[in-house]
C-alpha cells in the first residue's frame, strides 16, 4: 500500500464516523473527525476513559487552527514558532468542535503536526483529528505500532500501514495551557 492509498483509507474510515489507529508526529493515536460527536464518544469508550478527562486535536497549519480557537493569543504563536519538540498547547474558547471533546472550561488541547504522515492525513482532511494515545487508560502508550495492545487493534475501523515497522523511541508531547489573562503554565513536559 502506498502512502497516498494509507491517507485515503484513513480519511474514507474518518468521513463515515470511523475510528482510525495512526502514527502521529510523537507517539502513535486513536482518532477520528474531531467535530463528530458520536466518534469522539467512541474514542473514550476504546480508551475506557472518562469524556471528563479532554483529548488532543491535530491540525496542518496556523489557518486551521483559528477556525477552532477564537482569538488565539498572540503568545501562541510565539511558542509555536520557538517550540522544537511537538507542542500541544491548551487554548480557551474551542469552537466549531464536537461538545463532547472541549473541557467543562471551553478549553481544547491543539497541535500542529509537522511530521510528514500526521501533516498530510490533517491537511487532506480539512479537518481537526483527534489524537490521543493508543492505549487503555492508564496503561503505558504505544510509542510504536508494535506496542499497541490487541484490545485497541481489534477495537477501531482502520489501522494505518505507514511507519508500522518503525521501532524507534518516542514521546508524548509537551502541554502548555494559556490562559485569557495570559498566564503560561506548563502541564506535561
Amino acid at each position: 500500500m502506498t502512502f497516498q492509498e494509507d491517507i485515503q483509507n484513513a480519511i474514507n474510515v474518518m468521513r463515515k464516523g470511523g475510528v482510525i489507529l495512526y502514527p502521529t508526529d510523537t507517539i502513535w493515536g486513536i482518532g477520528c473527525d474531531a467535530t463528530n460527536a458520536e466518534a469522539v464518544a467512541r474514542v473514550y469508550e476504546i480508551k475506557k476513559r472518562s469524556d471528563s478527562k479532554a483529548l488532543i486535536c491535530l491540525v496542518d497549519s496556523d489557518g486551521r487552527l483559528q477556525r477552532y480557537v477564537r482569538n488565539v493569543p498572540d503568545v501562541a504563536w510565539q511558542l509555536i514558532d520557538a517550540v522544537v519538540k511537538p507542542t500541544t498547547i491548551i487554548f480557551d474558547n474551542a469552537v466549531n468542535l464536537a461538545p463532547n471533546l472541549v473541557a467543562e472550561d471551553g478549553s481544547i488541547a491543539m497541535r500542529i503536526t509537522q511530521e510528514k504522515f500526521s501533516h498530510e492525513l490533517c491537511f487532506r482532511f480539512q479537518k481537526p483529528i483527534v489524537s490521543t494515545s493508543a492505549n487503555v487508560s492508564g496503561e503505558p502508550a504505544a510509542q510504536n505500532y508494535r506496542d499497541i495492545s490487541q484490545e485497541i487493534l481489534d477495537a477501531v475501523d482502520y489501522v494505518c500501514w505507514t511507519r508500522r515497522q518503525e521501532h524507534l523511541p518516542h514521546e508524548a508531547s509537551t502541554i502548555i495551557k494559556l490562559s485569557g489573562d495570559g498566564e503560561v503554565k506548563i502541564i506535561r513536559k
